[in-house]
This record gives structure tokens, sequence and C-alpha cells, in this order.
């Protein structure tokens, strides 16, 4: 894929930029996809910012306070590849408590966070509103190719070797179904914006990506 050099800090202005100029009377639900090697949170959270002051409300979540509880999602094991891609996401719970309120004709209505898989009990936090012009900004892993209802999609891709190395011991065990991800989903075919991020602090964006204002079209700008 060719790909253009772009700096941490010109990714997140020109990915605010984009959000905002969508139109002010529904939700933008944005997710930011990726390895966890790869800081999709991080992403999230350095956009919040530039959002607010383009005059969006903005609304964080996780997908990792919805997972399943651990009698489900870990009956199989601990350390289960195809477990760990199919069955740990509460899908069902993401989509209701989260994407369909900020959908057309939704309520705006959000529970931030479901399950504390730490302690393995339900968070006991309270619903959110998200006026309409607001920004959901949703970041997680193998989010991608689940049918999810968001108006942009962000990818932040890894190579093999870089996923590799930068993976914790701990967590080796996830790699199969990060490979899994790449021949099934295609994560960097299907995502609205591809950022390759194999170097820390150094990313570079899919070029074609905002040209034209197809991307900026997808949010209604």
């Amino acid at each position: 894929m060719r790909a253009r050099p772009i700096s941490m800090e010109a990714l997140v202005e020109e990915l605010a930029e984009a959000i905002a100029a969508g139109p002010g009377d529904g939700w933008a639900r944005v997710v930011v996809d990726g390895a966890p090697a790869a800081a999709p949170g991080e992403l999230a959270d350095r956009l919040a910012a530039p959002l607010r002051v383009r005059g969006r409300q903005v609304l964080r979540v996780s997908a990792g306070d919805f997972l399943r509880p651990a009698s489900l999602r870990l009956e199989h094991g601990r350390t289960d590849p195809d477990v760990f891609y199919d069955d740990w996401l509460d899908v069902k719970g993401l989509l209701r408590e989260v994407l369909e309120p900020l959908g057309p004709g939704g309520s705006g209505r959000v529970l931030p966070a479901l399950w504390d898989s730490r302690i393995d009990r339900a968070f006991r936090l309270p619903y959110e509103t998200l006026a309409p012009g607001g920004v959901l900004l949703l970041d997680g892993t193998l989010l991608l190719g689940r049918g999810l209802p968001v108006e942009l999609s962000v990818h932040l891709w890894l190579s093999a070797g870089a996923l590799e190395r930068r993976t914790p011991e701990s967590e080796r065990w996830r790699l199969p179904a990060y490979d899994r991800y790449e021949q099934e989903v295609r994560p960097a075919e299907t995502a609205d914006v591809l950022v390759r991020a194999d170097h820390p602090g150094r990313p570079a964006m899919r070029e074609g990506d905002w040209n034209g204002g197809a991307r900026r079209r997808r949010l209604g700008g």
C-alpha cells in the first residue's frame, strides 16, 4: 500500500477536522480499531480535545469495557485465539447501549461502560446523553467486519513483524487471532482511513484517504 508520512499531531488535526465537518443534526460514530500494540485508545483520546475545540461534544467509549462475562468468555480456556476472536466482545451489548442510541431516530442516551472484566462484574455507571452533533470515539481491537454501524472507521495497521515485536509475551497467544483478522476481514481494505503504525510517533496515512473529499462525504460534509 502507498502511504504518506504524517506527524501524529497532523494526523489528529486532519481526522478531527474531517469529523467536525460533518452535519450537526445527527451523531458521528467513529471507531478507532487496531491491535493493542498499535494503541488505538491513545489516538481516540487525542482526538477528543481538538473536536471539543471545534464545538463538538465528545463521548469516549472503549470496546474493552464491553467484554462478555468470564464464564462465557473463558469457558474454553484463557488463551484460545479463536474464542478471543469470536466470543470475547459483547457485540449485542455494544449495539444496544452505545451504537444504536446514536443512530437515526436514536435517543442519544448511552451507557459508557458495561462490564468490568478486571473484577468480572457490571460497571455501575449512569447513562450519559450525547446531544445531536456529538461525536462518539470508540476504540478497540478486531472491531471491523462485525457490522457495527459507524460513520467513520480508522484502522491502525501493523506489519506482522511489528505486531509480533510489540506484543507482550503474555499476549502473544492472541497473534493467530490478528492473523485471522487480516485474512478474513482485511481491515486495511475495509477501513475508511488506514494508518500505518509500525513506527510509534511516525505514522503514515494511506494515499487517497480524504483526497477529493470522498471520506468527508461519508460523514455528510
